[in-house]
């Protein structure tokens, strides 16, 4: 009888800890990514820009206060701020532009940012990385050398032609350039309403290291563009 007790007590034990690390395990998984949405749509509020009313805000979603329900409309919706091509007239000859939910009012919850890069010929993005979103790049014309390095400084890249797709885990440091005759344009998805940008090199360089710059480009190009590519 007290053996059969006993093994009925330890199978409850370990159903216990088992239903706990499960809890664990989701509690964890929810703080690491976005929240969910609470309502079908929550279009960012006008006054929910850096500085315009926030702390009057009586309701907060995921860092940005709703719109009122009745007030939103489906052009809050659709964004065209990405159907013109970026100013590449700077000294790496390239332009990100990145839309999230401050800008975009539709994007509000759903966690995801969108953004476009279009990168001159023989220009690059120089590496940079995103600690809050892993990212999903999507080639709509030229060909680019894209890369990552993993933790294990293990280097990741490929070169990618029109319609192909690539993906950057979260945080990882990246770069791309263009391997093509021809302007090159990229879009991505970011799953994160606030992805963030951590660029290493103008974090090192201010704008009177050109020379440093212009030797670092000219190494990275030597390195990553060789003489025949190969898309595969």
């Amino acid at each position: 009888m007290m053996k059969t007790w006993v093994s009925s007590w330890s199978s409850t034990i370990l159903l216990i800890f088992s239903l706990l690390s499960i809890i664990s395990g989701t509690i964890l998984t929810s703080f690491a990514e976005s929240g969910d949405p609470l309502q079908d749509t929550c279009p960012t509020s006008p006054t929910a820009g850096p500085g315009q009313g926030q702390q009057e805000a009586a309701v907060f979603m995921n860092g940005f206060p709703c719109k009122n329900p009745a007030a939103i409309v489906a052009s809050d919706f659709k964004s065209s701020d990405l159907n013109r091509r970026g100013d590449t007239d700077n000294f790496i000859r390239s332009s990100m532009n990145i839309i999230t939910a401050a800008k975009f009012p539709g994007l509000n919850t759903l966690g995801l940012s969108i953004s476009r890069t279009d990168v001159d010929v023989d220009g690059m993005v120089l590496p940079h990385s995103h600690p809050r979103a892993s990212e999903l790049m999507y080639v709509s014309e030229g060909v680019v050398v894209v890369g990552f390095v993993g933790t294990g400084n293990r280097m990741f890249q490929k070169t990618l032609e029109e319609g192909d797709v690539f993906v950057i885990p979260r945080g990882l440091l990246h770069f791309s350039l263009n391997a093509g005759f021809e302007i090159a344009t990229v879009f991505s998805v970011l799953n994160s309403q606030n992805p963030g940008v951590v660029n290493v090199t103008e974090a090192m360089f201010g704008e009177e290291d050109t020379y440093l710059l212009e030797r670092l480009m000219s190494r990275l190009r030597g390195i990553f563009l060789p003489d025949s590519i190969e898309l595969n």
